[in-house]
């Protein structure tokens, strides 16, 4: 598949995603692909690999014969996987803290300044691409690639439910707050600091969640 399909199969899952999280497709409802096509003014093979993408997250589940159906997902199921989240990324801060480069530690610390600006700017979009690379740096800065593939493949897992906080308002600059306390117990080196922190995030990631989707349509 060329560059821009998968760009544009991307950009399509994160679209539909937002969709089924505002309950704009229901559960239990039918992702016609001829449907989505129409109403993204695409064609039906980056719909086709959309919709591949959006069952790795268990927000569709693709059934023979029947095709894509939005699934339900529950706050039981939610909890379950963001306490595994929490989990691995809280493991991922506690090692970086111990393992981080010098330069790795530096590239943590320019990319917070500059998500301050994207703060400033209300920059949803790119906030949200920055947050991904953040957390990835922790991935890489534990120097645990067991530890760092487990917690990539939750996180994709996760992403769509991640992605959604950012709709609430104030979580901007929340989130920014969360992880400058990440931050400092990572450069100072405080491995211990470093895991209540990122683990205290996760946690508040799922709630900005939960609440956003508990707000009246």
């Amino acid at each position: 598949m060329s560059d821009d399909g998968q760009t544009r199969a991307e950009k399509l899952a994160s679209e539909i995603a937002d969709a089924i999280l505002d309950g704009t497709f229901e559960p239990g409802s039918r992702l016609d692909e001829h449907m989505l096509a129409a109403r993204y003014g695409t064609s039906r093979t980056p719909v086709r690999e959309a919709l591949r993408q959006l069952a790795a997250t268990g927000l569709i589940d693709l059934r023979p014969r029947r095709g894509a159906i939005v699934a339900l997902v529950t706050s039981d199921q939610l909890e379950v996987l963001f306490v595994a989240m929490g989990e691995l990324e809280a493991t991922c801060a506690r090692l970086s803290a111990l393992s981080m480069t010098p330069i790795e530690r530096r590239r943590l610390e320019v990319l917070q300044d500059s998500m301050g600006e994207l703060v400033a700017q209300n920059d949803v979009a790119a906030y949200t691409a920055a947050n991904t690379s953040f957390h990835t740096l922790f991935y890489t800065g534990c120097h645990n690639p067991v530890i760092s593939e487990m917690a990539i493949g939750l996180r994709r897992r996760l992403a769509p439910f991640r992605q959604a906080q950012f709709r609430a308002v104030g979580r901007l600059a929340r989130s920014h707050a969360e992880h400058a306390v990440v931050v400092g117990a990572v450069l100072a080196g405080n491995a211990s600091a470093a895991h209540a922190a990122m683990l205290r995030h996760v946690s508040l990631v799922e709630d900005a969640f939960e609440e956003l989707r508990n707000v009246p349509a």
